[in-house]
């Protein structure tokens, strides 16, 4: 493979500077970051860990929203058609 030299790494940055904007880069480079540590995630089999743990966390918080809803619906007064307002 072929090896590229500084001036051929100068010539993409500048490319990339022209098509992005300076005020794009941080967020381009914040991007690309999170991209490579997921793709090495996903080679080394973490990934589905990560997902097993966020599935139970999940319906761990939907089983306790159910529960405060139905409690919250039980203790309201229900009104009446004879109470003057």
């Amino acid at each position: 493979m072929i090896k590229p030299g500084p001036l051929e790494i100068g010539l993409i940055l500048v490319i990339i500077l022209i098509v992005f904007g300076v005020g794009k880069l941080p967020q381009v480079g914040a991007a690309l970051g999170k991209s490579i540590n997921a793709f090495k995630k996903g080679q080394s089999g973490e990934d589905l860990e990560e997902e097993a743990t966020k599935k139970k966390t999940a319906t761990k918080k939907t089983t306790k929203k159910k529960t405060a809803k139905k409690t919250a619906s039980e203790t309201k007064p229900e009104k009446t058609s004879g109470d003057a307002a």
